[in-house]
């Protein structure tokens, strides 16, 4: 323990306390001293599957009257392989279910840690700063956070984790990370499509071209899905020079959503200022 702690906190100051992730053009992908693929940097996935990661139309959104064009759902082609998640009869319905209601029911409205992948597609970036056996993945919606621990004996929480809990091996270029542990409480969008506590999702992080990463998650959890399935998209880097990763603590923006009806009559919402 104390080892990974001391790899652990410069990686966390490197992070969080320099700001810039000294941002550049590159002409090929970097490489750390022992020859694999160094994805440090600050990324960031160019789609709109956060709000439907199935194929979608572009469509009404839950306040026309109050918000007009700016509630509306965006058109995307979707991010599943194939199409359509394969989700067995019963969990089909209750994903229909939390569709209904599922701007007010997705768990992102309280500012819950959006779990892996959905954490990826976020319009949100995120950093990262790698190690040879220590993988550090900073995201800004709700100062996110993970550890990936590389080629290291498999640790297994005795709890879930919303982050889950991040194991990784190489496959040539390719960094491959199994998650396992995280909470049945994240979506993979506002669509209101689900997972249950048996979810294992397994990344596959490759080199695309100089500046991208071609990303692909595998999900597997026989109690909601008749087999496994996978989204996939590109993640592409921020080059310019200036870029940082910026606070989006949103606890402080749940807060009337979820204890409004308990705050006393005339107590102000938020920062007086």
């Amino acid at each position: 323990m104390k080892t990974i702690v001391k790899i652990i906190l410069p990686l966390f100051a490197l992070t969080f306390f320099t700001g810039t992730a000294g941002a550049q053009v590159l002409e090929e992908f970097p490489r750390t001293p022992d020859g694999k693929p160094d994805f440090s940097g600050i990324w960031q996935a160019m789609t709109s599957a956060h709000y439907d990661i199935e194929p979608h139309a572009a469509a009404y959104g839950p306040y026309p009257r109050e918000m007009g064009a700016l509630s509306a759902k965006p058109a995307s082609l979707g991010i599943v392989e194939g199409g359509r998640i394969p989700y067995n009869e019963v969990s089909r319905r209750q994903r229909d279910e939390n569709a209904r209601d599922s701007i007010t029911k997705d768990p992102l409205a309280k500012c819950f840690m959006p779990g892996i992948p959905r954490a990826n597609y976020l319009p949100f970036p995120f950093q990262i700063v790698q190690s040879q056996n220590i993988i550090l993945i900073a995201y800004e919606f709700a100062e996110s956070n993970r550890i990936v621990y590389v080629d290291q004996p498999e640790i297994v929480s005795q709890v879930d984790a919303w982050m889950g809990h991040s194991n990784a091996t190489w496959e040539g270029d390719t960094l491959v990370i199994t998650v396992s542990g995280q909470m049945e409480d994240t979506w993979f969008d506002r669509a209101g499509n689900f997972h249950s506590f048996q979810m294992v999702v397994e990344e596959r992080w490759t080199p695309g071209s100089a500046n991208h990463v071609n990303y692909s998650a595998t999900i597997t959890d026989p109690n909601t899905f008749t087999e496994p399935w996978t989204v996939s998209f590109p993640l592409y880097r921020h080059v310019q020079d200036d870029m940082q990763l910026l606070e989006f603590k949103c606890v402080e923006f749940a807060e009337e959503y979820m204890y409004g009806e308990f705050r006393k009559e005339g107590t102000p919402i938020g920062n007086p200022e």
